[in-house]
């Protein structure tokens, strides 16, 4: 084993390496005053900067988690390095030559397994890269480059390489440059065969994938030849220093720049990448492998300070899998303060297509902000629906308006939710601001944390159709200053304390009149338990059965809640204010099933069947009559 590093060494290395030259290979540092650097902390996630550097004491500390040290004491953090690896990486970086005080100067094979592995990959980018430049056989790979517009100074540019047929040539390769057959297999460079150790890749095309920091960990392999059997694309597999959700292709080259205008654009591959780079967008980037997601995120908002004036573009293929992809990408849009895009060629392009057939600044035309993500994902959900059914337009909104309640500017949620209501034929736009509005303050009051509202209790409630399906219990927690939320519990209150002031005609109401999820159980739990005319004789019993049917503890415990609550009447609680209470809860629901119906006169209007649109007038007009009763004569209309 290697000795202690020396002590002078140590402080030779601490002095030659800038602490603030260090960090801001990993994230976007701005100016703190006092001679201070300022950052998003990247041990821990923040949306406001509490990192800070002292390039004159070369420290850092972060203010939110309490993290801090020296120069070598961040890289070993953000690396996962032991003390040593973090000192001879730097000492490296500084050509530095280290002393040992138990073994004279450092022999390769003592090296910490990351250091090992790093210097595996590096020499493995080198050969590969050689290869490409020298070898005959590898002439399938510059053609497949040249194709695509790409000469040899691009290559050398990006680093692309060549991996020979052979079984073993790099295996044999590293061999000689010392390296062990356990280093090679764990480097995922080399894997095992019944003849031992043999090459990863053979026959392909290869890209060095470098971290944030431009060391080489992993590598992305093109199918160049119709007999090899695997993938078009083949990935180094996980390893100790390579995890394709913490990787993004381009990130070495692109991080300068996306700090610099505080924008980056995510493509889908690597000639995507060398494409956009070449034609002058160096904000350019791409997954490995993988779906884009919150690990890439903390890496971009780390370059981007995550501000409100921070752009991210996507550039997705037009077909299926591109709006697949966007959607999903979307789904981890609200980890941003930066403003999102989607960009996606006319004709379906990716940017290297484009770059091929119409040249740069069709490239640099493509990634120009145009359609925000939100938008796009909202056309994608609601083209999926039927549109000319009540049911179709519920659904439609049940799932999109959650996306617009993400937007995270309010005057612009306000105006899409304007908007949604036109594209979904729904009359009530104020409906609809307001369903955004709930949805928005729900994600605000659980600060972005835990599950969002179950999506059937985000939409409309369907109109009272007196149905019993059984409602799902998850959501926020209800804020009682909303009067329909208080008259739904008031009603339920009544129904289990007072069973004689509300029945029969409570008997009567459908799970559905009950708009809060929680309350919507509570009412199947009575229906279930025979209805609250079985409490007038019997209260106590009736009480039991009601908890019996509730479908788990969590239902169970509101029916007790309630249960025991006070109700809010100061005065004595007697039949008007119970006749009340229900006149409210169901007008409500008949206004719901007006609005639903208007919508359905207005689109039948419109050159539908004319039978269906008289049938649709009738309920209409029924309906606003039973309104108008419940008006003027209250319960008694019920």
């Amino acid at each position: 084993m290697a000795g202690r590093i020396n002590d002078e060494d140590v402080k030779a290395v601490r002095d030659a390496v800038p602490i603030d030259a260090v960090v801001s290979e990993y994230l976007q540092l701005r100016n703190a005053g006092g001679g201070n650097l300022k950052g998003l902390c990247p041990f821990h996630d923040e949306k406001t900067p509490s990192f800070q550097v002292s390039p004159s004491k070369g420290l850092f500390h972060c203010f939110g988690c309490q993290e801090g040290g020296d120069t070598i004491t961040f890289v070993m953090k953000i690396d996962h390095l032991s003390f040593s690896e973090a000192v001879e990486r730097l000492a490296a970086r500084a050509g530095i030559t280290l002393r040992y005080e138990e073994g004279g100067y450092n022999p390769a094979h003592q090296r910490g397994e990351r250091i090992r592995l790093i210097e595996a990959h590096r020499l493995a980018a080198e050969w590969y890269a050689e290869q490409l430049a020298t070898s005959a056989e590898a002439e399938a790979g510059r053609i497949f480059l040249a194709e695509r517009g790409f000469d040899q100074a691009a290559a050398v540019h990006f680093g692309v390489g060549y991996s020979p047929r052979g079984w073993d040539h790099l295996t044999r390769f590293l061999r000689g440059k010392g390296f062990t057959d356990k280093e090679l297999l764990l480097s995922g460079l080399a894997q095992e065969s019944r003849r031992g150790p043999i090459d990863r890749f053979r026959g392909r095309l290869m890209w060095p994938i470098r971290d944030i920091g431009g060391e080489v960990v992993g590598f992305g392999a093109r199918k160049l030849y119709e007999e090899d059997g695997g993938p078009k694309y083949l990935n180094t597999p996980e390893t100790p220093i390579y995890r394709k959700s913490q990787v993004l292709y381009g990130i070495d080259l692109a991080k300068k720049e996306i700090a610099k205008t505080s924008r980056a654009v995510v493509v889908e591959g690597y000639t995507d990448v060398m494409a956009c780079h070449l034609a002058g967008v160096r904000t350019a980037i791409a997954t490995c492998g993988t779906a884009f997601g919150s690990e890439h995120i903390k890496i971009l908002r780390r370059l981007l300070m995550d501000n409100g004036s921070a752009r991210v573009i996507f550039t997705f293929d037009g077909d299926a899998a591109g709006q697949k992809a966007a959607l999903r990408a979307f789904e981890e849009d609200q980890k941003f303060a930066a403003e999102t895009y989607i960009a996606i060629a006319p004709d379906g392009m990716d940017p290297c297509d484009l770059r091929l057939a119409k040249g740069d600044e069709a490239v640099v035309d493509l990634v120009e902000p145009r359609t925000p993500l939100f938008e796009f994902a909202l056309r994608q959900i609601v083209s999926r629906y039927d549109l000319d059914t009540p049911a179709g337009r519920a659904a439609a909104l049940d799932e999109a308006a959650p996306v617009v309640a993400r937007i995270k500017n309010s005057g612009a949620q306000h105006e899409v939710a304007v908007q949604l209501a036109g594209l979904l034929g729904i009359l009530d736009t104020q409906f609809v601001v307001r369903r955004v509005a709930q949805l928005a303050r729900w994600a605000r009051e659980r600060g972005g944390r835990g599950p969002a509202p179950d999506r059937r209790q985000r939409g409309p409630q369907p109109p009272p159709s007196y149905a019993t399906a059984r409602p799902a219990f998850r959501g926020p927690a209800l804020n009682l200053r909303n009067p329909v939320y208080a008259t739904e519990r008031e009603l339920l209150k009544l129904a289990l304390q007072r069973p004689e002031l509300v029945s029969p005609a409570f008997d009567a109401y459908g799970v559905d009149e009950f708009t809060a999820p929680p309350y919507a159980a509570v009412r199947q739990a009575i229906l279930d338990a025979g209805g609250a005319e079985h409490g007038v004789s019997d209260p106590q019993e009736y009480l039991a059965r009601v908890r019996e049917a509730a479908p788990d503890d969590t239902v169970r415990a509101m029916v007790t809640e309630l249960a025991v609550e006070a109700i809010l009447i100061r005065g004595e609680v007697d039949e008007a204010y119970a006749g009340a209470q229900l006149v409210t809860v169901r007008r409500r629901a008949v206004e719901r099933r007006v609005r639903e119906l208007q919508s359905m006169v207005a689109r039948l209007s419109t050159g539908g069947d004319p039978a269906q649109l008289a049938s649709v007038q009738n309920e209409l007009w029924v309906l606003q009559q039973y309104d108008q009763a419940l008006r003027e004569r209250g319960a008694a209309a019920l």
